[in-house]
């Protein structure tokens, strides 16, 4: 079996990819929640125990859960040498270009023997009082001294989104804020070194490249189609590319048809599994805020022109689905249960954002009441988790996780 194996939103779940939040969340302040791209201080400690119940839900369900954090130690003490040229690395993505700055912080993180905590501080940031005194000489630190050197990296407890598995391969992303896209930097060193997965994940983007996507925003369908959402955080330039990657450039691959779907562009409708998600083989959660400008778009390989061909697909959302799908008929669950106010409410705390662990087997946010009736009555097995310090950084129990295997 392949290290990635991922050709469905809904077959049952194997093997997923969690971080457990640590210190990062504790180098939040109110003038840094914007930049950070969150919205209050959460708790640290019942973040964390709300994060260790999501992975308890998981392993209960037959589930293998690995920390990212674990991986990438494992990757840095199984090559001689790594260390040194990730963290390089790691502080130009940081911002860190000055040579003084560059040679402290390498000095700072050279004291840091144990590999672990090694990798926990990269995401934690660091702070001017952790490095004690030190003498430079810059007119910056004349005008202003603010209380952090490097930043932290508070939203990496969603691991859905700094790269996406898609069949055998992984799209390392390039993602929308600097904030997020030093993330990206674990994933392309544990694909590329860790003893597992070296030389056998092919990365279908590349975390240099020019156009931002997102892994909230792709979906794997089946073996032979991916959605993708056109939002905030993705743009239709790199779903492109993505595809030209993919129909040109992937030995083996077997993607064949990418759905594009253009959503309203807004925090609240960050990416694409924010508003929609699939939970059995003809059912699917959604905001209803989508439907009245949603526009879908199928590209496809052109041989002939090497390039791209692309089709808008007209009708309501339910017929674009099931004709996708080559079924009849698609059922349909709207945050809220349908109501309109708990619609807006629900979204906001990630109702639309649930994780498929089996067909109509769901994880969801406890505190979404009125959509979970929904499900429930639907006859979806809903498993409910209490998560009201997780859910302050918008994103629920789909963005938490990046799965690694699902059965074929």
């Amino acid at each position: 079996m392949k290290p990635i194996q991922v050709t469905s939103e809904i077959k049952p779940l194997r093997k997923v990819l969690v971080h457990r939040p640590g210190d990062e969340l504790k180098y939040l302040t109110p003038d840094t929640l914007g930049e950070l791209l969150f919205d209050d201080i959460p708790d640290l400690t019942k973040a964390q125990k709300e994060h260790d119940a999501f992975a308890d839900i998981l392993r209960k369900e037959g589930v293998e859960v690995v920390y990212l954090e674990d991986l990438m130690a494992e990757t840095l003490d199984a090559n001689e040498g790594l260390r040194e040229k990730f963290i390089d690395e790691y502080l130009d993505d940081a911002g860190i270009h000055t040579e003084t700055y560059h040679n402290i912080l390498k000095k700072f993180f050279a004291g840091i023997k144990d590999t672990k905590e090694f990798v926990m501080k990269t995401m934690a940031g660091v702070s001017f009082k952790e490095l004690g005194d030190i003498e430079t000489n810059f007119l910056i630190d004349e005008l202003e001294h603010p209380y952090l050197l490097v930043n932290p990296m508070p939203n990496l407890y969603f691991t859905r989104d700094p790269f996406a598995s898609v069949g055998n391969g992984a799209v390392i992303n390039k993602m929308f804020s600097v904030t997020r896209n030093r993330e990206t930097i674990y994933a392309d060193y544990i694909f590329k070194y860790h003893p597992e997965y070296k030389g056998q994940v092919k990365d279908l983007y590349g975390r240099h490249n020019h156009f931002h996507i997102e892994g909230g925003d792709v979906f794997n369908v089946d073996e032979k189609t991916l959605f993708v959402g056109i939002s905030q955080r993705t743009t239709a330039d790199a779903i492109q590319q993505l595809a030209m990657n993919l129909f040109f450039e992937t030995e083996g691959n077997k993607i064949e048809r990418i759905f594009a779907f253009n959503i309203p562009v807004s925090r609240a409708f960050m990416h694409l599994d924010t508003v929609f998600t699939m939970i059995d083989h003809d059912a699917f959660t959604y905001h209803p805020g989508i439907t009245s400008t949603l526009r879908v778009f199928e590209l496809t390989k052109d041989e002939a022109k090497h390039d791209v061909k692309i089709e808008e697909h007209k009708g309501s959302l339910g017929e674009i689905l099931a004709g996708i799908l080559g079924i009849e008929k698609v059922r349909l669950f709207p945050c809220g249960g349908g109501d309109d106010m708990a619609a807006e409410r629900e979204q906001w705390t990630d109702g639309s954002n649930t994780l498929t662990l089996s067909p109509g087997k769901i994880v969801v946010y406890k505190r979404n009441f009125e959509t979970n009736k929904s499900l429930k009555e639907a006859g979806f097995e809903v498993i409910e988790l209490d998560a009201d310090n997780l859910t302050v950084g918008r994103g629920g129990p789909r963005c938490m996780s990046m799965p690694l295997i699902r059965e074929n």
